[in-house]
């Protein structure tokens, strides 16, 4: 399998489930605009069998390489992004991981429980990326007294391992040129913006400019029955140049801490 294959099963489980993505991506395709993905997102809990290292295996055997670190003290993250060595087309991986063990005895228990019943089968094969939630049907109690400690965690521990999301390149689009334009088309299609520290996340400056819409709502079951739960969400980019004239390839932690609260709960 190589990169193509990946980010084509990715995608395909990304707007099955998360069926807002889609009418996104349909809408700017019928206003002629053509779609790059500039990058893609997972999620985990630092435990040495499925962090970082776990999920970005299969993407490093298929021509990815580390590129750089960041840390998000507020929210307990630590995050790697990775790119392919020879492809500059590919699109950008980016995964973060909950640092569990600064966090409370009951959500390090909870996840403990939620890694142990993972099949070792999948944790072993490059089946992990699109494998979801494979520990059982969650419990809704447990999911909201993990949003209580972490959103993060929450969303995780329900929606397991799939892209968190997929963004597209503003640099690419041809009539919404600018974060703000995909912003207004956006609304006016009445989509729900993340507007947590404002709409447009970094300036010009940061060299890297980023929006995104809420994550859908979702009806999942739960062990006390189906709740209304967020999904996955649709990102937008924007790179400026860096002074060699290249544009910027890496991330802004100020603004990715943002931009996670898109999964945050919330009620339509």
């Amino acid at each position: 399998m190589n990169y193509h294959e990946i980010f084509e099963r990715l995608w395909q489980d990304y707007i099955t489930q998360n069926p807002a993505t889609k009418k996104v991506y349909n809408l700017l395709v019928r206003e002629g605009e053509t779609i790059v993905n500039d990058h893609i997102a997972f999620r985990t809990y630092n435990h040495p069998l499925i962090g970082i290292d776990a999920l970005s295996k299969v993407f490093i055997k298929n021509g990815y390489e580390y590129k750089r670190d960041y840390h998000f003290e507020q929210k307990k993250l630590y995050a790697k992004h990775f790119e392919h060595k020879t492809d500059r087309e590919a699109p950008r991986v980016f995964i973060s991981e909950l640092l569990v063990d600064q966090f409370s005895e009951h959500m390090q228990r909870v996840v403990k429980e939620w890694v142990g019943n993972i099949p070792m089968s999948v944790i072993k094969s490059d089946e992990l990326i699109y494998a979801g939630n494979v520990s059982g049907t969650p419990s809704y109690k447990t999911y909201e007294k993990l949003r209580i400690e972490s959103e993060y965690a929450a969303w995780l521990y329900v929606n397991g391992f799939r892209a968190n999301h997929f963004t597209v390149s503003v640099n690419e689009l041809k009539e919404y040129d600018t974060v703000e334009k995909v912003n207004t088309f956006l609304k006016s299609n009445g989509f729900l913006l993340n507007d947590a520290n404002g709409e447009v996340q970094g300036t010009p400056i940061d060299q890297l400019e980023q929006s995104s819409i809420k994550a859908g709502i979702l009806r999942v079951p739960f062990q006390e029955g189906e709740f209304d739960i967020p999904g996955c969400y649709y990102e937008f980019a924007l790179r400026h140049p860096e002074p060699n004239g290249k544009l910027y390839s890496g991330f802004v932690a100020k603004s990715a801490d943002k931009i996670f609260e898109s999964t945050n709960y919330y009620k339509k």
